[in-house]
């Protein structure tokens, strides 16, 4: 093929000057002007042109499509006259051939086209591109080339004029401005300015709107301070001053004070005057009881359990309900009733508690105790009487059985606790009619009040009767006497009623001889069941019931012997107690 000429095949776009060989010319042919200046050969600036594309394209699988073509620099032309125009030496491609569908073996390849990526809003622009805008077109506008000396064939693209031999390669940031903005698109280069239009510097509008944020923050939280202050102030001042408005609630008027004498309040107003508390404490231990006052003289009865830590050289202290104090002695005690007196000396204008008849007494009837309960003076409680005529015994602890005290009790659910023994049991008429005793415990059983269990409404008093005679002895002789019968019970017969025994202690016989039994015809292994009307279920029992009567009193009695039921009189002899 004859590159340059218009005859043979159709040149294609891709045609390329083989390197080496000087491309031919076409041949001249007669200026249809005149004075028409000749096709110029190629130029030194043609030749590296054709060569850059040449080697654009000559070797398949090699990457250079990023190396830009170089920008032919215009030259001066001379103002001649207008010439014929020249003939292309290719036809125009007439399928428009792509990537430019013109003719021209000199062709120059496109670059590629790589798109920049967009920054960040505010990033700073440096200062290559301070004439383009944010997609990274220039602002000032592109110089045009010079317009051609003589109009041109259609088709026709006239050669580059001469310029100095250039570099086949530059960077991408050195494009001149005047190639177009999908020039500058270059997806793979270096990070450029953003394609939007920059704004201000990213942290000059925040630290400002940081700035008034805080500033307002600071004053809402000022103004909540006062309007807090001042709120509190006003309501600190309604909370003192009742308010806005004073406010004053009804009332009731102050009374006398006085109740009726058989009310709860009556009574212990009447009673408690009376009433002590006696500190105990002797050589190993030490406790806590009640008493009242019997007389002007300074006796107060009590419990002998209250009193017994003494023993021989301890010390009693009583303390009256006005807070006076004075030290306390011994009178007499007795452990077969639980009983025991003392006295105080030097002390004047004791009220005694005045003694009522326990045989009065009917079941269902309020009473009033007090005491000192774990050391709280002058407790008041209140219940009823809630049975008459319970056998119980207390103590034991010594296990010869000469501490074990008997008693025909009264049974009431007034509360009473460690603290209320040797109190008083009152009626409404604030009379004494019970000595307060022992508790039932839920887990112990029968037990000394002195006991640390509490109450659970069964509590058990001394009936004032026995408790009055067992009083006087132990003022009068400082020793108490007891009622018997003469005869010795078996403590260990389970069968119903109490049985006298075969033998008596220490070898004795079970029957004392001369005593109010033998005269009365009991014989050893007889089964008490009655006595004074009363049904009788065991020894402890009927000496609970032997022990309510005094010494000399007539008893009737109801036995079995062989099987035959009797019934026996007798008189009740007196045994010296201890």
């Amino acid at each position: 093929m004859e590159d340059g000429k218009s005859t043979g095949p159709k040149a294609k776009w891709w045609s390329r000057p083989t390197p080496g060989r000087t491309p031919r010319t076409a041949p001249e042919e007669p200026s249809p002007v005149a004075d028409a200046a000749p096709a110029a050969a190629p130029t030194e600036a043609t030749e590296a042109v054709e060569t850059a594309a040449e080697n654009r394209t000559a070797e398949p699988g090699t990457h250079t499509a990023d190396v830009p073509a170089p920008t032919p620099t215009p030259a001066p032309v001379p103002d001649v006259p207008a010439a014929r125009p020249a003939t292309p030496l290719h036809q125009p491609d007439e399928y428009s051939t792509p990537p430019y569908g013109g003719p021209g073996p000199w062709a120059p390849a496109p670059p590629v086209q790589r798109p920049v990526p967009t920054p960040a809003h505010g990033t700073p622009v440096p200062p290559q591109y301070a004439g383009t805008n944010g997609a990274g077109i220039p602002t000032s506008p592109i110089p045009a080339p010079p317009a051609p000396a003589s109009p041109a064939p259609a088709g026709f693209t006239p050669p580059p004029p001469h310029t100095p031999q250039q570099p086949q390669t530059q960077p991408q940031s050195q494009q001149p401005h005047g190639t177009t903005q999908w020039l500058q698109y270059d997806p793979w280069g270096a990070p450029r300015q953003p394609l939007t239009n920059p704004g201000p510097p990213l942290g000059a509008d925040t630290g400002r709107k940081k700035n008034r944020r805080g500033s307002l923050l600071v004053g809402a939280v000022l103004l909540a301070l006062v309007a807090g202050g001042i709120g509190g102030g006003i309501g600190s001042y309604m909370e003192r001053n009742g308010g806005l408005t004073q406010v004053e609630l009804p009332q009731a008027g102050r009374s006398s004070g006085g109740r009726a004498p058989d009310s709860v309040a009556g009574i212990a107003a009447s009673a408690l005057p009376s009433v002590v508390t006696l500190h105990v404490s002797g050589a190993g231990e030490s406790g806590t009881g009640t008493g009242f006052v019997l007389d002007g003289s300074g006796h107060i009865l009590t419990n002998n359990h209250v009193v017994a830590p003494a023993g021989q050289a301890g010390e009693i202290t009583v303390t009256f309900s006005g807070g006076e104090t004075a030290r306390a002695e011994v009178v007499g005690k007795d452990s077969g009733y639980d009983l025991a007196v003392v006295k105080v000396t030097g002390v004047s204008g004791l009220k005694p508690l005045p003694l009522g008849n326990s045989d009065n007494v009917q079941v269902g009837d309020p009473v009033v105790a007090i005491g000192a309960p774990f050391d709280l003076s002058n407790t008041v409680t209140s219940g009823i009487i809630s049975a008459k005529d319970r056998p119980i015994t207390a103590g034991g602890e010594k296990g010869d059985g000469s501490d074990i005290s008997y008693v025909d009790a009264l049974q009431t659910d007034a509360p009473i606790n460690p603290g209320n023994s040797g109190g008083p049991l009152v009626d409404t008429d604030a009379h004494v009619i019970g000595i307060n005793s022992a508790i039932r415990a839920a887990d112990s059983g029968a037990s000394e009040e002195g006991g640390q269990a509490g109450s659970i409404g069964l509590g058990f008093a001394i009936p004032i009767n026995q408790g009055k005679r067992v009083a006087e002895e132990l003022i009068n002789t400082g020793r108490a006497t007891h009622p018997v019968i003469g005869v010795t019970l078996d403590m260990k017969y389970a069968g119903d009623g109490a049985r006298v025994g075969e033998k008596g202690a220490a070898g004795k016989p079970a029957v004392t001889p001369g005593g109010p039994g033998a005269k009365a015809g009991i014989r050893p292994g007889d089964v008490i069941t009655e006595v004074g009307g009363r049904r009788v279920h065991s020894g402890e029992e009927l000496i609970v019931k032997i022990r309510a009567h005094r010494p000399g009193d007539r008893l009737d009695l109801k036995l079995t012997r062989g099987g035959k039921d009797l019934s026996i009189s007798l008189t009740l002899g007196s045994a010296s107690g201890t």
